[in-house]
């Protein structure tokens, strides 16, 4: 389980990202921080992995606190905790092959034959057994997608981080790419965290759900109940219910 406890985050100049954050993220769910833009979001799920460290409060990870963790044992929690982008973040001059294999060089210094043979695996397993020589930018915005998440996959994460991983895709490839999302979780028991701005991908691959506003918790809970009987005005909101003049 992720344990987020009374997390605050200050930026130079004393803005406040995250005020006295507390969620916790059972393991196995599929567990979604939403929020209009400057909401915080993102800052959260970079405190998560440590790329930004909170200025207060603490991380724990199945028991462990992570706040402070540097040198090696960041690296190894870091391979527990994989991150896919909004933007894709593919390696421009490699193929997905290449991209997909990025971690186990990042990792060992090499890619080994097993190495490869994974990445080949993984890349059939998202759809992509036939884009292994292509490079990013002859994949459609979903196909990049689907290699980062078999990207991602490569070190068998126990924790997948998504921020705002649809948000650039149309449609029907942000279907694809939640239908993928929920596969993976169902199969694996894979803990994934979705931070975006849309409802409707809540609706429909979250299990439970954080909303934040101005880097507070204003509403958690069940999205089932979240749904059928939202407390906060700004839910209201992303919900339809409500003015966004609050």
């Amino acid at each position: 389980m992720i344990s987020l406890q009374h997390i605050t985050k200050i930026y130079d100049g004393g803005e406040h990202a995250l005020r006295d954050v507390s969620i916790d993220i059972p393991d196995g769910d599929i567990f979604g921080i939403i929020g209009i833009s400057g909401a915080g979001k993102s800052t959260l799920v970079r405190c998560v992995n440590l790329l930004e460290r909170p200025t207060e409060g603490r991380v724990i990870v199945d028991g462990q606190d992570v706040t402070n963790l540097s040198g090696a044992e960041l690296r190894s929690y870091r391979r527990r905790v994989a991150m896919i982008f909004q933007g894709f973040g593919l390696l421009a001059q490699k193929t997905a092959l290449e991209n997909v294999c990025f971690p186990f060089l990042a990792s060992n210094g090499k890619v080994t034959e097993a190495d490869r043979a994974k990445a080949k695996g993984l890349l059939a397993r998202v759809g992509l057994a036939d884009k292994a020589s292509s490079y990013p930018s002859q994949l459609s915005g979903g196909q990049q997608q689907r290699v980062a998440i078999a990207r991602a996959l490569a070190c068998d994460p126990e924790y997948i981080l998504c921020d705002e991983a649809t948000s650039a895709l149309d449609p029907a490839s942000t279907q694809q790419i939640l239908d993928l999302l929920q596969q993976i979780n169902q199969e694996t028991g894979t803990t994934i965290l979705v931070i975006t701005h849309s409802m409707e991908v809540v609706e429909r691959i979250c299990k439970n759900v954080t909303v934040l506003v101005k880097g507070k918790v204003v509403e958690q809970g069940p999205v089932e109940q979240i749904f059928a009987d939202p407390q906060n005005e700004t839910t209201k909101a992303l919900l339809g219910k409500g003015s966004w003049n609050v």
